[in-house]
């Protein structure tokens, strides 16, 4: 029995899994013929199928790859985060999101007014207490940036960060907090504290040279928010934020493979100089997996057209691409195999997350989270701490 994308199953939370290959997360290589034993959402074991599984009827799949991680998604399914912060936006992201293979998702909020951004945090905290599937905490882009960087972001709204929203973000009960900044813009001995409260910072929307990276990345910072974009670049005399970051051992980096915000020839060069540390992102908006065509962004019209969200000048304006289609175009426009392009859309985002322990990876002990694959690539099923499917 071969499970194929909007098949049914004779049960939504099955004891095992057949997979007629399987990725693991960290092996060069994928495995044939193995089936994965699910106890409590939990992996319980890893072996080889028998002739015993195929009487049994357990479910099926041509591959099974552990659960796709988006780390930036700003809206789909119709709902985008900053116009709707609510527990129903949070479930019609995620939904869409799933149509394109995505187990968990970072929730994105960008710059806003103020302290905006404190609805954001109760939307995430009460979806959390709800159990919704495949909220893994809140991503908040902004508005601590660089007044130089804004890109689409409100420019009136950036600002720098002080000490009561140091207190409200480490206080905050989201699960991961992962908050993108411009380091250049924080007052001095500020990122050691957020990182002591367990907040994942990434750079963003900023002007920093390589050597203010490398001491933000000395104090705890962990990544880069969409590589190539909203960021000083790579030059002879200066490396900048990008430089910095392929050349260090550590940062992590999201990257939007979409072929519009990042030629592929760069592309290319973060794939091979950060295999452990590059983390597929898809920057999505409302319009993903939804009908809408078009939205209003601070005032602007942001249209989609011929796969590109942009404002009437032609800026860019976030995404319209899902983690699949992601993952096909690094297939399609570098020298990656499948294994090393698995990598980027689950293991690595897991570890920038701090979960690697949990997620990304299959093995026994790790949370029963996986994507599911047709033989061309098709996403065939998404299974949340071993439901199938869950709405």
């Amino acid at each position: 029995m071969c499970i194929r994308k909007g098949a049914r199953v004779s049960s939504t939370d099955p004891t095992r899994l057949y997979a007629r290959q399987l990725y693991d997360g960290f092996s060069a290589d994928l495995a044939a013929d193995q089936v994965i034993e699910i106890d409590g959402g939990r992996i319980a074991r890893l072996r080889p199928a028998t002739a015993a599984d195929a009487r049994d009827g357990v479910p099926e799949y041509e591959l099974i790859a552990p659960g796709f991680i988006d780390i930036q998604i700003n809206g789909a399914g119709d709902a985008q985060f900053n116009f709707d912060p609510s527990v129903e936006a949070l479930r019609r992201m995620a939904a869409g999101a799933r149509q394109g293979g995505t187990a968990h998702i970072m929730p994105t909020f960008i710059t806003a007014p103020n302290r905006d951004y404190a609805a954001a945090i109760e939307a995430v905290e009460a979806a959390r207490a709800q159990h919704l599937p495949g909220i893994l905490g809140l991503h908040l882009e902004g508005p601590f940036l660089s007044p130089a960087r804004p890109g689409i972001h409100d420019a009136t709204a950036i600002r720098r960060l002080d000490p009561d929203d140091i207190e409200r973000l480490a206080r905050a009960q989201v699960g991961v907090m992962l908050l993108t900044l411009a380091p250049e813009e924080l007052p001095d001995g500020v990122l050691p504290q957020l990182s002591e409260a367990g907040i994942r910072v990434f750079a963003g929307h900023t002007a920093a040279d390589a050597d203010q990276i490398a001491q933000a990345e000395a104090q705890g910072l962990v990544g880069v928010t969409h590589l190539f974009n909203a960021m000083s670049q790579l030059t002879g005399r200066e490396p900048g934020v990008v430089g910095a970051t392929l050349a260090s051992r550590g940062l992590f980096a999201g990257i939007i493979a979409d072929g519009h915000h990042v030629d592929w020839r760069n592309v290319g060069i973060a794939t091979r100089l950060m295999p452990d540390r590059l983390c597929l992102v898809t920057d999505a908006m409302l319009t993903l997996a939804g009908e809408r065509t078009g939205f209003e962004l601070h005032g602007v019209e942001i249209t989609l057209c011929d796969g590109r969200l942009t404002n009437a000048e032609g800026r860019l304006a976030g995404a319209h691409v899902s983690m699949i289609e992601s993952l096909r175009n690094l297939l399609a426009h570098t020298d990656l195999d499948l294994p090393a392009a698995l990598k980027m859309t689950s293991a690595n985002p897991a570890r920038a997350l701090g979960l690697g322990e949990r997620l990304g990876t299959l093995r026994p002990g790790s949370d029963a989270t996986f994507t599911c694959l047709t033989g061309d690539l098709d996403v065939a099923a998404v299974i949340i701490d071993g439901v199938i499917d869950p709405v």
